[in-house]
């Protein structure tokens, strides 16, 4: 333990060089991307302990673009950065109605909670009231459902109850002229993960299509995108982060937000399965498109945070 605290301490020493000295980018990135996020909370104690002030301001100083976004991501907790994104979602012109999906959807029970918590405090508001300050119609209820962090989460499959509910769901959406979408609510939002798949499989024998066929034609816009990522997060959570990582560099152009988002908050939980479901679906890896389509140390940083080329 001493020799522990001993690196964290020198470790915030190096910050204070680098910071009065002009900044050392190359350091920065080797200091922050190879820690932990608690290894990374108490360098930003020490720091504060040995100069007085806050790291992530100091940084923040020094730093600009989204090189600084990854920087200041990684130094916040998983569920303060995802209450940070939430709120960046929500604040100021227009919504990033993609941030709220992609975290709202994959998030546990406990995750939310914590989010909930955070946010309130750091804002002081209610998360489920700015969401709905900002959202509206069924997409809004699909929020709140998730928001209140109340899915089941047993292993339990109650075969009778799946094939009720595969039958709900296709009499709400294929087999009748419009859709009643509070019955894809009720199923999706409510049911443990082993249960759903079970659904999805039973509603496959029922009317001939996957579950995200049925979606796709029946809904649109933010209602749409919201049931198909809760579908696939529940089918398969690192392949639905594969996929958004895909989508955000693919085609002209980067959609920096969602890959800094997704970099930062899973770098320490599930990155490995997200690289190797990449690999699996495109054919290429994950640092290879990371490479391809950044650049500056916003690229060097990113691609140790995806932990080498396979």
């Amino acid at each position: 333990t001493m020799t522990y605290i001993c690196e964290t301490c020198c470790l915030s020493f190096c910050f204070s060089l680098f910071l009065s000295a002009g900044t050392d980018e190359a350091a920065i990135i080797d200091i922050l991307a190879h820690r932990t996020i608690a290894q990374r909370q108490r360098i930003k104690e020490a720091y504060k302990q040995t100069v007085g002030k806050d790291l992530a301001d100091d940084l923040s100083s020094e730093l600009s673009g989204n090189f600084e976004k990854v920087v200041l991501g990684l130094l916040m907790l998983v569920p303060v950065y995802d209450a940070y994104e939430l709120r960046n979602a929500i604040k100021g012109a227009g919504t990033e109605e993609a941030c709220l999906i992609d975290i709202l959807a994959s998030r546990t029970n406990a995750e939310i909670r914590t989010i909930n918590a955070f946010y309130k405090k750091e804002y002081e508001k209610d998360l489920e009231d700015a969401v709905c300050g900002d959202t509206s119609g069924m997409f809004q209820r699909v929020l709140v459902s998730l928001l209140t962090a109340g899915r089941d989460e047993s292993n339990t499959v109650d075969e009778a109850q799946a094939v009720q509910d595969a039958k709900d769901i296709y009499e709400a959406g294929e087999a009748r002229w419009g859709t009643d979408e509070v019955k894809f609510l009720t199923v999706l939002c409510v049911r443990n993960q082993n249960h759903l798949q079970r659904v999805f499989k039973e509603y496959q024998k029922i009317s001939g299509r996957d579950i995200e066929e049925s979606i796709k034609r029946e809904m649109s816009g933010c209602l749409e995108d919201v049931f198909l990522a809760i579908v696939k997060c529940m089918k398969n959570k690192p392949a639905f982060f594969a996929e958004r990582l895909y989508k955000s560099m693919k085609g002209l152009g980067t959609t920096d937000s969602v890959l800094i988002r997704i970099m930062v908050s899973r770098a320490e939980i599930d990155m490995l399965d997200i690289k190797a479901e990449f690999l699996k679906m495109y054919g290429k890896t994950l640092y290879s498109f990371i490479k391809g389509d950044t650049s500056g140390d916003y690229r060097k940083i990113l691609l140790e945070l995806c932990g080498g080329e396979q």
